[in-house]
């Protein structure tokens, strides 16, 4: 899982910088822009001064959201029950990476100076899921996918067609991350991004907005009830059992 999840980071990576004016960039920025950042928004990062310093608070936060994942993961082990124990481990997993140490580093970039802006945007409360996967959650695959895949295709195809595909390669970046090293599960993630694409046009559509589905508390009861509701088949339970559990185990084995 590593190994693709690493080689196909790698691809997206280096693909980032096309199109990207960095000329003024010095060489240790883009080595830190590579090596050092997860996030896709190169122009941000090599030629754009922080919008927001991160503040005190934001420091404590992101600390303790490291924190309460890596708690999540070693007191997954303390559960016989294996898909709980995954599951479990597999938050910590989220909390510790995406919400903390990526936001850790978004603010140490931040307070020097360098545009880094944090991949998630507390993204529970989206009020639609266009929002949701647009403004909030892990903004450096949006940022790519907007640019590489969705801004091609709505020039030649439309806005819907544009919408469409931009989750289908969310879908096939998935299986290959997930369903792909775990053996099982094919189809998971695609039938996934499928069902929140859908979901986004029919938002928009005038049934969805006489339904009050694109905004306020009608909104982000949808958004997060269909995410609740389908969320195991982006992550089906051969990925949690054969990649998760074992993984953790690694760990726990490590650490004591």
């Amino acid at each position: 899982m590593w190994a693709i999840a690493v080689s196909m980071f790698i691809v997206l990576k280096a693909l980032s910088f096309r199109g990207i004016k960095a000329s003024g960039a010095s060489l240790p920025r883009k080595l830190a822009y590579l090596f050092l950042w997860p996030g896709m928004d190169a122009r941000g990062f090599l030629t754009q001064p922080a919008s927001k310093l991160p503040t005190a608070s934001e420091w404590i936060a992101a600390a303790l959201k490291t924190l309460v994942g890596i708690s999540l993961i070693f007191g997954s082990r303390l559960f016989d029950q294996a898909l709980f124990a995954g599951w479990m481990a597999m938050v910590g997993v989220v909390f510790a990476l995406h919400f903390g140490s990526f936001h850790l580093l978004s603010c140490f970039w931040r307070s020097r100076g360098i545009q880094a802006v944090p991949l998630m945007d507390r993204p529970m409360l989206a009020s639609s899921v266009s929002d949701f996967w647009g403004k909030r959650w892990n903004v450096a695959f949006r940022d790519l996918t907007h640019r590489m895949v969705f801004l091609p295709v709505l020039k030649r195809h439309g806005r819907t067609a544009a919408l469409m595909t931009g989750f289908l390669f969310s879908g096939v970046i998935h299986e290959l991350a997930i369903t792909v090293p775990a053996g099982g599960g094919y189809g998971g993630p695609m039938v996934f991004f499928i069902l929140q694409g859908c979901a986004a046009l029919f938002e928009r559509s005038k049934t969805g907005k006489r339904l009050g589905l694109g905004k306020g508390l009608r909104g982000l009861l949808f958004t997060q009830g269909l995410l609740l509701l389908t969320v195991a088949l982006l992550f089906p339970p051969p990925f949690v059992l054969r990649i998760i559990n074992p993984f953790c185990d690694f760990l726990h084995e490590l650490a004591f």
